[in-house]
C-alpha cells in the first residue's frame, strides 16, 4: 500500500514538474514555407507575416539553378514600386484575409514575368501544408501549389517587418 501511494505521489510531482498541458495554438498561415520544384528539390522559401488582420508574404530564399545568382534576380516586368526590385525579398502575396483555414481576397506576384493574380491559400487542419492558388477571373482558371512548413528559426527572422502600403 505504502509503495503505491509513493508511486503515485511521484507521478503527480513530476506532471506538476513538467508544467500544465499547454493547449496547441491554433494553426495559422503566418511562418517560414518550402516550395519543393518539379525535381523534389526546393526552389524557395517564403515567409508569411500577419500585418493588421492582412496577410503578407515575402521570397526569403532563392535555390538557384546552376550558374544563376540569386542576388542577380531581379522583377524587371512588375509594375510600381517593385519594378526592377531584387526577387530575394520581393513582397509576393498581398491582401490575404483569413477566414477560418481559408485565406481570400488577396494576390499573388509571379516575379518571372510581373503577373499578378488573384489568389487564395488553404492552410491543412493540422498547419503544416499551404495550398497556394493564383487565379484569373475564376478559381477553377487557375494554379496551385502546396508549401511545406519550415521551422521558423530555419532561417534568421529576416523580411519580418511589414511592407509599406
Amino acid at each position: 500500500m505504502r509503495s503505491r501511494l509513493i508511486i503515485a505521489a511521484s507521478a503527480c510531482l513530476a506532471a506538476l514538474a513538467m508544467g500544465s498541458p499547454v493547449l496547441p495554438a491554433v494553426p495559422t498561415a503566418a511562418g517560414l514555407w518550402e516550395k519543393i520544384d518539379q525535381s523534389g528539390k526546393p526552389a524557395a522559401w517564403f515567409r508569411i507575416i500577419e500585418c493588421g488582420g492582412v496577410y503578407v508574404g515575402r521570397i526569403v530564399k532563392i535555390f538557384p539553378q546552376p550558374g544563376e545568382n540569386p542576388s542577380d534576380l531581379r522583377c524587371t516586368q512588375c509594375r510600381g514600386d517593385q519594378r526592377n526590385a531584387p526577387v530575394l525579398g520581393i513582397v509576393l502575396i498581398k491582401g490575404m484575409r483569413r477566414d477560418g483555414q481559408s485565406y481570400e481576397g488577396g494576390s499573388i506576384l509571379d516575379p518571372r514575368d510581373g503577373s499578378v493574380y488573384n489568389a487564395l491559400m488553404q492552410l491543412s487542419p493540422d498547419g503544416r501544408k499551404l495550398t497556394v492558388r493564383g487565379y484569373i477571373g475564376l478559381q477553377i482558371l487557375g494554379q496551385s501549389e502546396i508549401w511545406q512548413r519550415l521551422p521558423d528559426n530555419a532561417q534568421p527572422p529576416r523580411f519580418t517587418a511589414c511592407p509599406k502600403s
